[in-house]
């Protein structure tokens, strides 16, 4: 029996916990959530209808919290489980992917899955302006040094609504302007998180998952796409032309200069220099295992038409 438990339930988190659940290995599992106990115990109508989601699927509750729980409160909560997935993402703040990896770590947990459902890290290296990616490389390099516990990195690209929304500052439908992130020849891969929590589940359950969960980065993707390409399929889909224009890394940087807390800008600068957040489709896991995934079309057309 695979104990698994996935943190955190919020939008990836639940399409994981669904996916693991209905894997046809999913009976050979037991899957549970690390919850912070005022979601479990909230009294807000909407936390209650998504905390009786969960157990209705069959989901257990663990009540736990990755920022403010001591780690050795983490190590013995993780300690009963056999593979342990990281979605919480960002917003848990600096330190909190290296505190929970290192709670893995010392918990001696078989299998790891950590929150690094993004770009390539790797590739993009210390210093970038996102200062959030250079925990990320902590936490590959605690991994690589260790021999206990298996550890998977599962690199989707970005969110697939994430390109699209207006905030990101790329497409914008409403005011019809679409903006490329240093050239309209940049490329970015994208993935939704509901095909991200079907390939987390195969890659755990599948049959090939002792090899798949090898100390190694697999890299997915829903699809790969030009900024150039993109205003072409946005005013295709509206059937009216776009304003288009640049933002230059150098205008991103001195803007951020500026504002040097503006998260905004930091994702565009990374994604401006194009470099580490795209790679070909043909080469992804799920191309080579026939896993179809959805295009940044066929999203617009489910999502903004």
């Amino acid at each position: 029996m695979n104990r698994i438990l996935v943190i955190g339930a919020g939008e990836l988190g639940t399409h994981v916990l669904r996916s693991l659940i209905q894997h046809p290995f999913g009976q050979n599992a037991t899957v549970s959530v690390l919850l912070r106990s005022e979601t479990i115990g909230s009294a807000d109508p909407v936390k209650q209808r998504e905390v009786q989601s969960l157990q209705e699927m069959g989901v257990k509750l663990v009540p736990g919290d990755i920022v403010h729980d001591e780690e050795s409160i983490l190590i013995s909560i993780f300690a009963e489980y056999d593979t342990i997935i990281g979605c919480t993402g960002f917003v848990s703040g600096k330190g909190a992917q290296v505190k929970v990896a290192s709670a893995v770590l010392a918990a001696k947990t078989t299998r790891y899955i950590p929150w690094q459902f993004g770009v390539d890290y790797d590739v993009i290296g210390r210093g970038s302006a996102q200062d959030l990616f250079d925990e990320q490389l902590d936490v590959r390099d605690m991994l690589r040094s260790q021999a206990t516990t298996k550890w998977a990195i599962i690199s989707t690209g970005m969110f697939t609504s994430f390109l699209f929304a207006p905030s990101f500052g790329v497409v914008d439908f409403d005011n019809t302007t679409v903006c490329a992130l240093g050239s309209w020849e940049n490329r970015v891969t994208i993935t939704t998180p509901e095909d991200i929590g079907r390939f987390t589940a195969e890659i755990l359950l599948g049959k090939d998952s002792d090899a798949l969960v090898s100390n190694q980065v697999i890299f997915v993707g829903g699809d790969t796409i030009a900024y150039g390409e993109l205003a072409q399929l946005v005013e295709r889909l509206a059937q009216k032309p776009f304003e288009k224009r640049v933002l230059m890394v150098t205008d991103a940087q001195t803007a951020l200069a500026k504002d040097p807390s503006n998260g905004l800008l930091k994702y565009q600068m990374v994604f401006g220099q194009g470099r580490g957040v795209a790679w070909d489709l043909k080469e992804t896991w799920n191309f080579k295992q026939s896993l179809t995934a959805k295009s940044a079309e066929e999203w617009a057309r489910e999502n903004l038409v």
